[in-house]
């Protein structure tokens, strides 16, 4: 890991730090935690912290649709660069969401306005844009959305957006090491 900055932590792990690193990964996962995972466990309290923001969008609490959730975690992810948590979402929920592999790569070399994309889509995609390149939304794309979909869940999409952007610059920032099993942005 010559390039990463700050090291996950490696087992053995301390009690306190298990515990936590059990609550971030599914019930019997068979993998190892996640490289991001036992970075954040450097600082301990902080994780705590996260991982509340965190189980909320990707739990059963959510109020968007498991698909639309990961187009837009995709594409911020694509958006800012975070190979990382894009591979790993990509490989961890992209065929459970039901993103075929083109969306999938859609997400990171096409445009908002492409035709590849749903009108509904195509709507997430521009959100994520626009929050990305402005910190804004538009009237006319905050008027469409708001045609589909209700208040609480604009709310969530707006955090969503915004919390991505938070792991992708711990990610970027700290160079976490690609998983060996996560998928890799397309090339071209």
């Amino acid at each position: 890991m010559p390039n990463t900055r700050i090291l996950p932590e490696e087992p053995p792990y301390d009690a306190e730090l298990a515990a936590e690193l059990a609550k971030w990964m599914p019930p019997g996962a068979p993998a190892d935690p996640l490289k991001l995972f036992r970075t954040l466990g450097r600082n301990l309290p902080l994780a705590q912290a996260m991982r509340g923001v965190g189980s909320y969008m990707l739990g059963r609490k959510s109020s968007l649709d498991l698909r639309e959730r990961e187009l837009v975690i995709d594409r911020v992810c694509a958006r800012c660069g975070c190979e990382y948590e894009w591979g790993v979402h990509a490989a961890a929920f992209g065929a459970a969401a039901g993103l075929a592999e083109t969306e999938l790569a859609a997400t990171v070399r096409r445009a908002a306005d492409d035709p590849a994309w749903s009108e509904r889509d195509a709507l997430l995609v521009r959100l994520v844009d626009e929050l990305h390149d402005t910190s804004k939304v538009s009237d006319k794309l905050w008027s469409g959305l708001a045609d589909v979909y209700k208040p609480p869940q604009l709310l969530e999409l707006l955090v969503l957006v915004g919390w991505y952007h938070v792991i992708a610059f711990v990610c970027n920032g700290a160079k976490v090491e690609l998983e060996d099993w996560a998928m890799r942005f397309p090339s071209g």
